[in-house]
């Protein structure tokens, strides 16, 4: 008798045990079982390790003159005994340069990002919360910005500035996202606004920014912050193109690794190639990191995939 309740009991505890996950630890249940999560997870988290902790994994001072004497207009040396990469054109060491570029690029990347996610909550969440006139403006300056190509928007803002530097990269490259974080906040809290709790509220005389502050814009955020690890990626990718075309950082000292691959490109490529390779090497083991830690998530938060 005891072996048959255990039996009956045995499937109830474990529908019991399902029902009771929250949201965010289903997805991250379903991303650890998931082989591409877990690639984009790891190759993220080294980055991440090497950025934030780069001072202290540079084997020389990327900013001192090792091999200054040896440089020649045809000559750049390569690797040998203590630069396992080589030098760059001012005889630096090329492998504490390109560690000290994964900070600068990350710090470029995750401002860009906070920038661009900032402005389009913000005019998002207006034309989500008041709607009509307001929010036909608002999403007609976002259509604006949506038909020019992301590169081009960021060219022409970067060109704006008479002096580029890294502030004008990450302004540029913020701009791109704009339009695309506006949207989806505003889908998400047009949605929010015909909600069963939405309608509670505002029956029982809860005032508009209340509802809109605590109701509709919390549980609008979702695709906003996987959006964000998605555009992460491109903002890395969008700050080295504008570096390649001469618009990013001109500061030689500052190791970036869009800087560093446009100079090598434009300058050093027939004398030593791998000054361009290996910064757009990096750059995309990155950005691939984070295109699959994202839509690893944003599949994770789909309802449609639930199981």
């Amino acid at each position: 008798m005891n072996t048959l309740l255990n039996k009956k009991k045995e499937p109830i505890d474990k529908l019991a045990a399902a029902s009771g996950r929250s949201l965010g630890g289903e997805a991250i249940r379903r991303m650890l079982r998931s082989p591409v999560a877990i690639t984009g997870g790891v190759i993220t988290g080294l980055f991440l390790i090497i950025a934030i902790f780069a001072p202290l994994l540079e084997p020389k001072d990327p900013n001192v003159q090792y091999l200054g004497d040896q440089i020649r207009p045809n000559y750049i040396p390569g690797a040998q005994a203590g630069f396992p990469l080589g030098v760059d054109d001012f005889g630096r060491d090329f492998l504490s340069r390109l560690i000290a570029g994964a900070q600068q690029t990350l710090i470029v990347g995750v401002l860009a990002t906070l920038v661009g996610v900032l402005l389009g909550v913000i005019i998002g969440g207006v034309a989500g919360a008041f709607g009509g006139w307001v929010d036909t403006v608002l999403m007609r300056l976002v259509d604006v910005m949506l038909s020019f190509p992301s590169l081009l928007l960021a060219i022409s803002i970067a060109a704006l500035f008479a002096k580029p530097s890294q502030w004008t990269v990450i302004l540029a490259v913020s701009m791109i996202g704009v339009p695309i974080f506006a949207r989806l906040l505003r889908g998400s809290m047009l949605s929010q606004r015909d909600a069963d709790h939405v309608l509670a509220a505002t029956s029982l005389g809860v005032k508009r920014g209340t509802i809109v502050f605590r109701h509709m814009l919390p549980n609008s955020l979702s695709p906003v912050i996987v959006q964000a690890t998605l555009t992460l990626a491109t903002s890395i990718l969008e700050a080295a193109a504008l570096s390649f075309l001469g618009l990013g950082d001109p500061d030689p000292s500052r190791a970036e690794w869009g800087l560093m691959l446009g100079k090598a490109s434009h300058q050093f490529l027939d004398v030593r190639p791998e000054l361009a390779y290996y910064p757009a090497i990096a750059i995309i083991i990155v950005a691939l990191g984070f295109t699959l830690l994202g839509e690893s998530l944003r599949e994770a938060l789909d309802p449609k995939n639930r199981r």
